[in-house]
């Protein structure tokens, strides 16, 4: 009986490896083979290199391997034309090293960005499916997009206008993911191409379950999302979330301060690998969390002009005077990064202000941790409506907005929010929202849950598409 490998094919960049990595890990419980194929232009940021090298040491029942491939013909291109431009010129090497490979892949999961290996996996005959890490109403949404958007303006110009999409609530044009707001822009174009042909593939893994989001799942299995020929089938096989975290290596110290902290009395500040803000915003952050009088843990990275220049942020000079010897009994800041998915799981840990990155919402919620939106950029504040409007695990924060991304928020603003969670009848009842939904997350991934029943049809679905173009000739 052969050991089924799994080739996992993830988007340039660490924000694309990670989530594949956890999809790697899921895939090593089950007792399936897996490959991660990371692909590395020149032209690549270093830290991707970096980071596979130590995600290799910390996972050594994984193979990595890195796969040298051209640079992107077009170095003053937008991002996401780069990107695309990039893994579309890897196809040689991917293909060369899929063939190089002593045990043929029986699938190969591409990052939703990867959408070009698709050629690549047809010619060699190996089933290809999606893994989504985000939602399954953020799959829907952009599934649907590349029909719904050529008989509307931008989402720029239509502002405040209500957009109407499958498989989610009504919201607004800004709210859009950040990098499709200008129909005409080439981001848009190439948004638009993959999201066209991820329904190519044999079916899309997602990261969520079935409970939590029943209106995209019901879309998706209409067929409504995309219209013009079958969508693929969806499995939602989450939450996956880093449920290791802190089991090997130094404790950080902010993890011993929460050690000391009260159930549920500290308000966590963490905004992702691109949360900077400017240093006006971070006094008024601040001056809220002081005014509040709550407990906190804030990570805080240089303002984003600094990021260069001055890598560690220099507290004393960025937030207001006084304030870190006035708030050193109550609060805790730290440079640029905390242990989330520790902070998160902490009994001291009351409530979460976050920037709605799907990775960290499913966290929150497996932790039972009410939510404070403030999303900056991506899909994120797509996430704040279903997590505030459908979910109802948060709250939102108000202030002032550039397509969707909260960009100014008052210190009086960061203090009514968290007083709200943290004091009100209205915060205990998000709270056992909250609980209910990580009891309904658990439900999914515990024996015999939706999650695990979904997983298991994967696998059936993918024999018998094995069986089919293969004549039979791999079996489990």
């Amino acid at each position: 009986m052969r050991t089924k490998t799994f080739v996992l094919f993830p988007s340039l960049g660490v924000g694309h490896l990670n989530p594949m990595v956890e999809m790697a890990k899921h895939l090593r419980r089950r007792g399936l083979a897996v490959v991660v194929a990371v692909i590395d232009p020149p032209d690549n940021d270093a830290t991707s290199a970096d980071a596979t090298a130590r995600l290799a040491a910390a996972n050594p029942s994984i193979t990595f391997r890195l796969l040298p491939a051209p640079p992107s013909p077009d170095a003053g291109a937008h991002p996401a034309r780069r990107a695309l431009d990039a893994l579309r010129l890897a196809n040689p090497v991917l293909r060369e090293f899929l063939r190089s490979l002593p045990d043929a892949a029986d699938a190969l999961l591409l990052d939703a960005f990867c959408v070009d290996a698709l050629d690549v996996a047809a010619e060699l005959a190996i089933p290809a499916y999606f893994f989504f890490p985000s939602g399954a109403s953020a799959l829907a949404a952009l599934l649907h997009l590349p029909y719904y958007y050529p008989d509307v303006p931008s989402f720029r110009e239509m502002g405040m206008a209500l957009v109407r999409l499958p498989g989610m609530p009504p919201l607004r044009a800004v709210d859009m993911v950040t990098t499709v707001q200008d129909k005409e822009s080439d981001a848009t174009k190439v948004r638009l191409y993959q999201f066209k042909r991820m329904a190519e593939a044999k079916g899309v893994l997602v990261n969520s379950f079935d409970r939590l989001e029943p209106k995209a799942l019901n879309a998706l299995a209409a067929g409504v999302c995309v219209p013009d020929k079958p969508t693929p089938r969806v499995y939602c096989i989450g939450p996956l979330v880093d449920a290791a975290a802190g089991k090997n290596g130094e404790r950080h110290p902010c993890l011993a301060w929460l050690d000391a902290q009260p159930r549920q009395s500290v308000v966590f500040l963490c905004f992702g690998s691109k949360g900077a803000f400017p240093a006006a915003q971070l006094k008024d952050i601040a001056r809220g969390l002081e005014s509040s009088g709550h407990r906190f843990l804030w990570a805080v990275r240089s303002p984003p002009e600094e990021q260069s220049t001055s890598p560690e942020p220099d507290l004393e000079r960025l937030l207001p005077a006084g304030f870190l010897e006035r708030t050193k009994h109550r609060g805790m800041v730290v440079k640029n990064w905390a242990p989330q998915a520790e902070v998160v799981r902490h009994e001291a840990a009351g409530a979460f202000v976050t920037h709605c990155g799907w990775n960290s919402t499913l966290e929150a919620i497996m932790s039972a941790l009410p939510m404070i939106c403030w999303p900056l950029y991506a899909e994120q504040a797509m996430n704040r409506v279903l997590m505030v409007e459908e979910m109802k695990v948060a709250v939102a924060l108000d202030g002032g907005e550039v397509g969707g991304a909260l960009v100014a928020v008052a210190a009086e603003e960061v203090e009514a929010k968290v007083r709200l969670v943290m004091e009100t009848e209205e915060g205990r009842k998000l709270r056992e929202r909250v609980v209910e939904t990580r009891d309904m997350a658990l439900d999914a991934i515990n024996r015999g849950g939706s999650s695990e029943i979904a997983f298991d049809e994967f696998m059936r679905d993918l024999e018998k598409m094995n069986s089919l173009e293969n004549g039979g000739g791999r079996s489990c």
